[in-house]
């Protein structure tokens, strides 16, 4: 029974970090090995990656790539401050329609976003938010926003009432309460919700292809669509891949210094007690 385990977690794992590893070797392939069929390279060659940061597609790939951290971060800011406060209402308030909020937040992130590009790109044309920082960051709230609710909302259930009581009854205020006694609690959890929602804004493409028209506000995977190679007859594979290599980067490093807080995160509200 364990041996099957074993072969069965070997199997998935080699099954989805293959396509990672076909990424990696071709961004180190060589325009000719890019015609074979071949998983390796014949000789390994840095030459993609120095296109990207030093080379021809250095302003497009480094301009994108600061659209991405900065319109993601700032995104998942706004959402999480929002979704925190939304959440705690909604885990220790009493009010009607508490339900329907959840479940509107919920459908909201089920819609399908290829159906909001098009009223999105007429209005962002009309009121002069086009193609500009704020006008990925509004739309990246629906993308994000919905989730953190619903993974806060969770989240502050679990938290025991008796202690917010605690503190009001010690002196207090509900906000003095809610800063320093729910808030440092509910750390894990917060945190937990920041890494989702900043990966679902990082790796938006529809938003950032349709609702931008040059590099002031183009994102990576956006811009990946734009490279070209050296001529009309080469393919751009190699460089793309090297970019999406870098850009894969970022996530990893959180995903190895934060998993024990993202592990602690998602399972703090999976157990009532």
């Amino acid at each position: 029974m364990v041996a099957g385990w074993w072969i069965l977690t070997a199997f998935i794992t080699v099954w989805c970090l293959f396509p990672v590893a076909s990424i990696l070797t071709t961004s180190f392939k060589t325009p000719g090995d890019l015609s074979n069929n071949q998983f390796l390279p014949t000789s390994w060659s840095t030459m993609n990656y120095e296109e990207i940061i030093t080379g021809a597609s250095r302003e497009l790939f480094l301009t994108a790539l600061w659209n991405s951290i900065g319109i993601s971060v700032i995104a998942t800011f706004i959402a999480v401050v929002l979704a925190t406060l939304c959440a705690y209402a909604i885990a220790r308030l009493n009010f009607p329609g508490k339900r329907v909020v959840l479940t509107v937040s919920l459908m909201v992130s089920m819609f399908p976003v290829i159906s909001l590009v098009t009223p999105l790109f007429n209005m962002w044309r009309t009121i002069g938010l086009y193609d500009t920082w704020l006008g990925l960051i509004i739309p990246y709230l629906s993308l994000t926003l919905p989730i953190a609710i619903w993974t806060l909302a969770a989240f502050f259930q679990q938290i025991p009432w008796e202690l917010e009581q605690a503190a009001q009854v010690d002196g207090a205020t509900p906000l003095q309460a809610f800063r320093k006694v729910i808030v440092p609690l509910a750390l894990p959890g917060v945190f937990t919700t920041a890494i989702i929602a900043f990966f679902i804004a990082w790796n938006d493409f529809v938003y950032g292809m349709s609702l931008t028209s040059s590099e002031a506000a183009r994102t990576v995977p956006a811009a990946l669509a734009f490279f070209s190679g050296a001529s009309q007859f080469e393919s751009p594979t190699g460089a793309i891949s090297a970019a999406a290599i870098i850009v894969t980067i970022p996530i990893v490093i959180l995903v190895v210094l934060f998993q024990r807080q993202i592990v602690a995160g998602l399972t703090s509200g999976a157990v009532k007690g």
